[in-house]
């Protein structure tokens, strides 16, 4: 395959829920697989987490506890190469944090990503954050001022805005436009 041809790889981090609550997850591989080569992580699964007890508090504090850093751990081990990463709630987190641990980024899009809010670091590259403005957790206006990062907000939107198609279509819109700008500037 010509090289030019070639598709970039965009790694798609779970939310907490894993694959078993990701119908949605549908709405943004089919706009992004005609323009990147898709592998999709259940993070669940990469954070080692015991879905026994299948609740958000459960799920959550194993996160907390040992989740994120083993999610971290196991991405830095399965991605060598250069990639774009789209993640989703504590999926954008893993990425922010595989990116300050050596994952190579080319770009991150984390999508209602609250635990961001209490970083004080920043992995190198292209970094958008999309928010519903009734986020209860997302950063703070002091924060991004800081960080000095592009973020959307979606108004009337809350955590979970991610699941709707709309939204979907809209933040597969910007990644695509993102990349083609990327592109054509190599």
């Amino acid at each position: 395959m010509n090289n030019q041809l070639k598709k970039e790889r965009l790694i798609i981090l779970s939310d907490l829920w894993g694959k078993e609550k990701s119908e949605w997850i549908s709405y943004y591989t089919s706009l992004l697989e005609n323009h990147f080569d898709i592998h999709y992580y259940d993070c669940c699964d990469l954070g080692n987490i015991d879905k026994s007890e299948y609740s958000e508090k459960q799920l959550h504090q194993q996160f907390i506890t040992i989740g994120i850093q083993k999610a971290v751990e196991n991405i830095l081990q399965k991605e060598q190469e250069k990639v774009h990463v789209l993640g989703f709630s504590i999926g954008g987190t893993i990425a922010w944090k595989a990116a300050i641990s050596g994952l190579k980024t080319k770009s991150i899009f984390a999508i209602s990503s609250t635990r961001l809010r209490i970083e004080t670091n920043q992995p190198l590259g292209i970094i958008e954050l999309f928010y519903g403005a009734n986020d209860t957790y997302q950063p703070d206006e002091d924060w991004f001022l800081k960080m000095d990062i592009k973020r959307h907000i979606y108004e009337n939107e809350n955590h979970n805005m991610y699941q709707k198609r709309a939204i979907a279509e809209d933040i597969c819109t910007k990644i695509i436009k993102m990349s083609q700008n990327h592109r054509s500037n190599i």
